[in-house]
């Protein structure tokens, strides 16, 4: 399984533009800049986009760890605060802090407890990043 996304640069860092885009079409010559990075002009810049992928991905993956348990949530709600920090003579993206809300009634705290920590570490775009990863999990049980 392959999928794509892509981006067109144009001009300087600081005065250029760029569109992000992705085969599907959900993403289309969306616009970003050093703006909308780096200072705070609303619109979406790659860690904003890796936030919305690692959330994404670790509830999906939450879900798979809870079916394996036998329990099934109401809802799984995250949200991935990334953190792009300057670091020697450039920039890294250092954390992505989860941040989760799982309501499973009547299920076995403990379970959900493990099944959370299993998805943090096991989900493709928590293994994809070079960073520190940390969580705060809240299960209503």
């Amino acid at each position: 399984m392959k999928r794509k996304g892509s981006a067109v640069w144009n001009g300087g860092l600081k005065d250029g533009k760029g569109t992000v885009s992705t085969d599907s079409g959900v993403l289309s010559n969306v616009a970003y800049s050093f703006s909308k990075r780096f200072e705070e002009e609303k619109g979406t810049n790659p860690e904003e986009l890796i936030a919305a992928a690692h959330a994404s991905c670790f509830a999906m993956a939450t879900s798979a760890q809870l079916d394996g348990v036998g329990i099934k949530a109401q809802s799984i709600a995250a949200t991935a605060t990334v953190a792009l920090e300057k670091v020697g003579d450039g920039f890294a993206v250092t954390t992505s802090h989860l941040d989760v809300t799982i309501k499973a009634p009547g299920a076995d705290k403990a379970k959900v407890q493990t099944a959370v920590e299993n998805a943090k570490a096991g989900c493709p775009i928590s293994k994809l990043l070079n960073a520190k990863i940390s969580m705060e999990a809240k299960i209503e049980v």
